[in-house]
């Protein structure tokens, strides 16, 4: 595991008018003029304002709105269309008429988005009209959640809480609710009901500009190098170098000595101190480094998770699997935390654990192989053959030449014929089975493991 560096992170950008409005309508619509025929108003309206045709799009939302004016997708789709055609001042003084004559908490909703694109009414005129929505509809997650965005976009960082908090109990699984409640609680100096929130947020299925962001906050919560002495920086540096680059632990022992010679409080450098000793394989030595950058930083998860490696690298169990959690606990952020966790709940049989683990690290990471082929084993184990089925077939569908995949869905499709006692159900997954064991076979041959299986496929025909 390499130590961290000394690049500090960058404080998080002010919401965009896509990430304000977000009109998510529906996914999966198709593109191209051909299939226009067959698109329904909503998709169809989504292909508009994908291809930048926004005007094209304002006629079906505007009948969309009519037909369902309470429907929140709609109507924010509907202002994200008059915003992008340009007609965010008429818009505004359409809405400002039909609050006149019928007052409803659509319309201030909508108010509420179309003057917080607008600079000069981001702040008190979007913040007015959100709570006229709130005060018709109180029960309205998503009302609450823009409040609580244009109080934090306009860095009244306390007074965002209460409606953000509010969100966030009126739709306890939606993630992006909890990730401005975590950049407020951490605005206001609540570290550790920031990392709770963001604990939520890995839980909550989020989206992959979600897991950026909720990156992005943790490093400037868990930044180990805040407030670290300049006159110091130089000599880390050396060390550093010496550790990672130029793998020479000896020195970078020396330096980082040297600095805690001059301030003994650093718990970042006691880390690095423990990674070099335990680069000599001195794993006493490092581990009281580990211990005292713990005892110096009891919430920096990184702290856990270094002393969880060493303990797995001496074959303590137990030990490492309650260091990883702690580590995901202090950093839910943390991959290869939840990756060692999760195998090593595997190994003492907690599906149940081991399945919250690998799940989450495909939100985290939903490219990243390894994950899903463990989860994949957690739910054949647990015999939920679709849900394994469903995680090998994401990697396989995505790399059609990855052979232990290949394998092991037809390894999953043989278990299934074996289980299975409705002949319809045996016949088709001994098809499958059939289909991806010689699919290995092509390309190994001498694959002992494929022949197998498929042998015990044919005897059961």
């Amino acid at each position: 595991m390499k130590p961290p560096t000394l690049r500090r992170t960058s404080l998080l950008r002010r919401s965009t008018l896509a990430a304000v409005l977000g009109c998510g309508l529906l996914t999966g619509c198709q593109h191209g003029s051909s299939m226009e025929r067959v698109l329904g108003p909503r998709d169809q309206a989504r292909v508009y304002m994908e291809q930048n045709q926004p005007a094209k799009a304002l006629t079906l939302l505007e009948e969309l709105h009519a037909k369902s004016p309470d429907d929140l997708d709609v109507a924010r789709a509907l202002t994200e269309a008059q915003v992008k055609s340009g007609r965010t001042d008429a818009w505004i003084a359409e809405l400002q008429r039909r609050n006149t004559q019928t007052e409803r908490a659509v319309n201030h909703y909508m108010l509420g988005l179309a003057y917080f694109t607008r600079a000069s009414d981001a702040g008190a005129p979007a913040v007015a009209a959100f709570e006229r929505a709130i005060a018709l509809a109180p029960s309205e997650a998503e009302f609450h959640y823009r409040l609580g965005i244009a109080l934090l976009e306009s860095e009244q960082y306390t007074a965002a809480l209460g409606p953000l908090r509010r969100a966030a109990e009126l739709a306890p699984d939606r993630a992006a609710v909890r990730l401005p409640l975590a950049k407020a609680l951490h605005r206001t100096g609540d570290s550790a009901g920031a990392v709770a929130a963001l604990n939520a947020v890995v839980r909550a299925a989020p989206s992959p500009s979600e897991v950026t962001t909720a990156r992005a906050l943790m490093n400037q919560i868990a930044d180990p190098f805040n407030s670290f002495p300049k006159a110091a920086e130089g000599k880390l540096e050396e060390g550093m170098r010496f550790l990672q680059e130029l793998d020479v632990p000896q020195q970078a022992i020396l330096a980082f000595e040297e600095i805690l010679h001059d301030y003994p409080d650093l718990a970042v450098v006691h880390a690095l101190l423990g990674l070099a000793y335990q680069r000599l394989d001195d794993a006493g030595r490092a581990v009281d480094e580990f211990k005292q950058a713990i005892e110096l930083a009891p919430r920096d998860g990184k702290n856990y998770f270094y002393m969880g490696e060493l303990y797995l690298s001496r074959q303590r169990a137990e030990a490492a699997r309650e260091a990883f959690g702690k580590a995901v606990a202090f950093n839910p952020l943390l991959d290869e935390a939840w990756f060692r966790l999760g195998n090593l709940s595997l190994d003492r049989r907690d599906l149940k654990a081991a399945r919250e683990a690998f799940q989450i690290l495909t939100w985290l990471s939903p490219d990243a192989v390894p994950p899903r082929g463990q989860l994949a084993v957690v739910y054949q184990l647990e015999g939920d053959f679709p849900a394994a089925e469903r995680e090998l077939r994401h990697v396989v569908e995505k790399d059609p030449e990855n052979m232990e995949f290949a394998l092991r869905l037809g390894l999953l499709f043989a278990e299934q014929t074996q289980r299975t006692r409705k002949p319809e159900e045996r016949r088709a997954a001994g098809e499958e089975a059939e289909k991806w064991l010689l699919k290995v076979l092509e390309e190994q041959p001498d694959n002992a493991l494929a022949s197998r299986a498929l042998q015990q496929v044919k005897a059961t025909e």
